[in-house]
């Protein structure tokens, strides 16, 4: 999949309609555009995070959920995304579309597909989304809807981060911290790498064998089972309600915070201590100290539930080693009936053979011949002999996914958790104390004057700020009982499956029982196979790219990636072993470290998607800089589109080197402060026309 062309009208400082051909030329992969700062770069990448996934573009990255947030919230960003220029000529119409070819869409094989997002400011209430295949709108984009169309059938937003990224922020992959952040990772990480569709797979054939069963239930049990599923529907329900409530207090909150830091700003500049710019630089230390503190905070509520099973010890250790050998005997009862299977089906085709007639078998050595190879096929079969008492039970009828986290939480319980929860405490109580001197520093720096209109701005913002802690408790408190709605649907979910296992399947689907049993079996053994594939596939590729892209050769010996159920880890070691912690890494090489971790998932993700690259060459010396120059962006994808800082994060040399494989180049013609249009240069003469236009402007 490529992308042929991008269109922006009206959309923030492109005015009018601004098309970009990125059609690929004699099979040449890499494209620039490129301006100076505040000319339109982040813009034109927001433009198509924006077109595709519109409000949830916030899901896609942090980048652009700070970017919303620092506007007062989604909808102070859509209304100030419409050009000024057009919207002071009551143009107030702006969309952004994007023309993808070389789709694969089996049920609509097609040319093109176009992607079309409009907001009128007048008469619009929410986005309108278009898709257009061939030019015309279909049937199957209307029937499944444009939203779910584009994340089924272009890119599922969970994996966006990785083709949509600003190469300085995507350190964020090395600095992985709390649950929350490696659950978000790495249901990333399975989508990307093709596990989680096997997962799904699997589900729905568990959730249709658990139907199969209930289809035998008695008028009571069917009552019982009805008013259990009716309760998994209303926390459920309540779940869905308190996030959208959530939703709209974050929205609240965002534009309660900017008429806070807008006052702040006005207290400052009235008190004369210290400048806007001085004050902005706080306030980014404020927000990262901020976003720490929320990790930290994350990490302690996650320790506090780990808590009662480390103080349970040895009752904790007696159920993983249940569950162990439920699993044991499990897969030896499959085996077992296998074999009674197998054994059946061969010894009723042999009796149907005809014997010769001038060949006498009496009764005993037919059944001698019977029995001796009905224990070879339980030979060959059931090999294992399992070390359980004779009146070993199954209680707890856990899945793999329940099972695996149970053991994630011991593993963790044994190994780590003393020290981690002594570690998380005494980083709280720091990033807290530092938290306290910055906002003294700021409080210290506004007006002290006690004029009516400083009191006024005083008093506001006060309110505002008291306002914003209101909200902070509300969203606080709705989590909370999200988390016991989530409880409840978990505790009636669990209900369900025992009170469904203990139901006879009925005759007329034992049959179909058989046959899902077989094909979960079998998804098992796949879905086990292919982690097991990807685990070292994904493990080469990342190695193979920090050996390319790293001038410390053999610093990093061996990457493990460790597919425990749905949780995704990638740990970096040494010469001897040792775990290379990825905080203790610098930005540098986290950059490379993150470089080399996308370069990875692309490669074994089988996605062919464009990679759009800002900000290409922050934080890499001279070497890395060569490195990623030569052996990542040519490789990366069939069509990789950056937007560097020419002389800062392109150099002369490194854009000799990127020349065999540039397509196309463009330079952001800023007109005036309202006003920027893309043009195109030539390859070959691209930097000379980059400093004489420039220099000219100056």
């Amino acid at each position: 999949m490529t992308i042929k062309e991008i269109e922006l009208y009206n959309f923030r400082i492109y005015k009018d309609s601004n098309v970009i051909d990125l059609s690929r030329k004699d099979n040449k992969n890499i494209f620039i555009i490129s301006g100076r700062n505040g000319f339109g770069k982040t813009t034109f990448l927001m433009s198509m995070v924006w077109c595709l996934y519109g409000k949830n573009m916030q899901e896609v990255d942090d980048l652009y959920k700070k970017e919303i947030a620092d506007q007062g919230g989604y909808s102070k960003y859509i209304v100030n995304s419409l050009n000024r220029l057009a919207k002071a000529e009551e143009n107030y119409n702006f969309h952004v579309a994007i023309t993808f070819t070389d789709l694969n869409i089996p049920e609509v094989p097609c040319k093109e597909v176009t992607v079309k997002r409009t907001y009128n400011l007048k008469t619009s209430s929410n986005e309108d989304v278009e898709v257009l295949i061939d030019g015309r709108p279909n049937e199957l984009s209307r029937e499944v809807g444009p939203e779910i169309f584009i994340r089924e059938f272009i890119m599922p937003i969970e994996i966006a981060k990785f083709f949509f990224f600003d190469a300085e922020k995507i350190v964020s992959l090395a600095e992985v911290n709390t649950a929350e952040q490696r659950r978000s990772l790495s249901q990333a990480y399975s989508e990307v790498l093709g596990i989680k569709k096997y997962e799904d797979l699997k589900k729905e054939l568990e959730s249709l064998q658990i139907k199969l069963r209930q289809d035998s239930a008695s008028a009571a049990e069917k009552n019982l089972l009805e008013q259990l599923y009716l309760d998994v529907k209303k926390s459920e329900n309540e779940i869905a309600e308190h996030e959208a409530t959530i939703l709209e207090l974050r929205e609240k909150k965002s534009e309660k915070a900017k008429e806070s830091r807008d006052i702040q700003e006005k207290l400052i500049k009235a008190g004369s201590l210290i400048t806007v710019e001085e004050l902005q630089a706080l306030r980014v230390q404020e927000e990262e100290l901020i976003q720490k503190q929320t990790d930290i905070q994350n990490q302690l509520k996650e320790s506090f539930e780990i808590i009662p099973f480390a103080i349970a010890g040895g009752l904790f250790v007696e159920l993983s080693n249940q569950l162990n050998n439920e699993a044991k005997f499990k897969a030896a009862q499959y085996k077992e009936d296998n074999a009674k299977e197998v054994s059946n089906k061969i010894l009723t085709e042999l009796l149907k053979i005809e014997k010769p007639s001038n060949l006498a078998i009496d009764f005993k050595v037919d059944r001698f011949y019977m029995d001796a190879f009905d224990k070879l096929i339980r030979k060959y079969l059931v090999s294992e002999t399992l070390d359980l008492p004779a009146d070993f039970k199954v209680i707890h009828e856990f899945s793999e996914s329940e099972k695996n986290e149970l053991q994630t939480t011991l593993s963790n319980i044994q190994l780590s958790f003393r020290e981690s929860f002594k570690r998380i405490n005494a980083d709280y109580n720091e990033i807290r104390n530092q938290l306290g001197a910055i906002r003294r520093k700021i409080r210290d720096a506004e007006a002290n004057q006690e004029d009516a209109i400083i009191i006024d701005f005083r008093k506001q913002k006060e309110d505002l700020d008291k306002e914003i802690i209101r909200i902070d408790d509300t969203i606080d408190s709705l989590n909370r009982e999200i988390g016991q709605f989530a409880n409840e649907k978990i505790q009636k979910g669990k209900q369900i499956e025992v009170l469904s296992r203990k139901l006879a399947v009925s005759e007329k689907n034992k049959d179909k029982y058989t046959v899902t049993s077989r094909l979960i079996n079998e998804l098992k053994s796949v879905i086990s196979n292919f982690k097991a594939q990807k685990k070292h596939s994904l493990e080469s590729q990342i190695l193979k790219g920090l050996d390319t892209l790293m001038h410390k050769k053999g610093f990093i010996q061996n990457v493990d990636v460790d597919i425990i159920g749905e949780d995704i880890d990638i740990r970096l070691r040494n010469a001897r072993g040792e775990e290379i912690r990825k905080e203790s890494l610098s930005k540098g090489e986290q950059q490379m470290y993150a470089t080399a971790l996308l370069r990875g998932l692309v490669e074994e993700s089988n996605i062919q998607f464009p990679v759009f690259i800002d900000s290409p060459m922050q934080k890499f010396d001279e070497h890395h800089a060569e490195n990623i120059v030569k052996y990542f962006y040519p490789h990366i994808s069939d069509q990789v589109v950056i937007f560097p800082l020419v002389n800062k994060e392109l150099t002369a040399r490194e854009y000799a080197m990127l020349l065999p494989n540039i397509s196309k180049t463009y330079l952001i013609n800023n007109i005036h402060e309202d006003k920027s249009e893309f043009v195109t240069t030539d390859t070959e003469t691209f930097l000379q026309t980059y400093n004489t236009m420039y220099n000219n402007a100056d």
